[in-house]
């Protein structure tokens, strides 16, 4: 079963190696002489740091370094262009993608500095070599993507520590469309990212019930000293397989769409949902099937598709369809 940890917040740690190394061959290539003392302080590293990193750049990136006495700090002995190739591992590239596509997603937030610090961590001591150019990554390879809901990072530490400690918590919760804070006391089970936003599952003691709560909508949020049994059965995938994203709702619907030829395309890249199925029709179009128990999502997911979806089933949503599209028309 998946349990949620908390992030805790880190000091500033020491740079990654190659992100050191850069800034201290930018800062010979200026021709200002810097020493190990001055490079320390500017990087926020100790001097022994900085000594090793020359060492490396000088014997194993061939990177023609000396110490200029007169100068008093260090210089490139001949002409030096670019920094050269950087050896980088398969997993290591992988995490590259990955910790860019998170830091994009969580950039300005809270989230930033912890994320920072745990990638940092996450891709030292990989091997198996591949080379690649250290400005590719950064100009070769980006991701656009929603960004993450501005959560305060008190509320996401206090609400995974209360789930990792099976602890009850108590805090105000604003529903969305309300105008009004509400009290809630919950047994929280798992904090889940769905399409940046964050969410905690939790039971609600009160209302007897599963309840999903945007962390982004609480506050005053208190773990109690009341401590709560874990229900084993409870499976985060389970519990959300009957949702596209996080809403759940009374009931299931068998859902059946029809794409035309042009989105089938852009259908067939991805996996929207675990359970879904594809069949192939003529011409190119497809008929999309899944079960969900709430028309929260799917109904904004077929609008986006336009006029190259057709619902096939349920009536439900057609007429659930319908309603929206004749109160988007009153609102043109």
């Amino acid at each position: 079963m998946a349990r949620s940890l908390a992030i805790k917040r880190a000091p500033l740690s020491t740079r990654p190696p190659l992100d050191r190394m850069q800034q201290i061959f930018q800062a010979i290539k200026s021709g200002g002489f810097p020493n190990r003392t001055q490079l320390a302080v500017d990087i926020e590293v100790t001097t022994k740091t900085i000594q090793r990193d020359l060492d490396f750049m000088r014997d194993r990136m061939s990177l023609p370094i000396a110490y200029d006495a007169v100068n008093r700090g260090y210089a490139f002995t001949q002409a030096v262009t670019n920094f050269p190739m950087v050896e980088l591992s398969e997993a290591e590239i992988v995490s590259v993608f990955i910790a860019q596509k998170a830091l994009a997603a969580h950039r300005g937030t809270p989230f930033e500095q912890p994320l920072r610090s745990a990638y940092a961590k996450l891709i030292s001591g990989l091997n198996g070599r591949i080379s690649v150019p250290w400005a590719d990554l950064g100009n070769g390879v980006s991701f656009r993507t929603y960004q993450a809901s501005l959560t305060d990072l008190a509320v996401f530490e206090a609400m995974g520590n209360a789930v990792r400690a099976s602890k009850v918590v108590c805090f105000d919760y604003k529903k969305l469309g309300s105008s009004h804070y509400t009290k809630r006391r919950v047994e929280p089970y798992h904090v889940a990212s769905v399409q940046g936003q964050w969410y905690a599952i939790a039971f609600d003691l009160d209302r007897n019930d599963w309840r999903n709560f945007a962390l982004g909508r609480m506050r005053n949020v208190e773990a109690l000293a009341e401590s709560f049994e874990r229900n084993r059965a409870f499976d985060i995938n389970i519990y959300l397989r009957e949702s596209l994203g996080i809403f759940r709702g009374e009931g299931m619907h068998s859902i059946r769409l029809e794409f035309d030829a042009w989105a089938a395309e852009l259908v067939r890249e991805r996996a929207w949902h675990p359970a879904q199925e594809i069949l192939e029709l003529a011409e190119g179009r497809i008929e999309f099937s899944i079960r969900l128990s709430s028309f929260e999502e799917i109904v904004p997911w077929i609008l986006s598709w336009g006029e190259h979806v057709r619902v096939l089933q349920p009536v439900e949503l057609k007429n659930r369809l319908r309603k929206t599209i004749a109160a988007m028309q009153g609102n043109l």
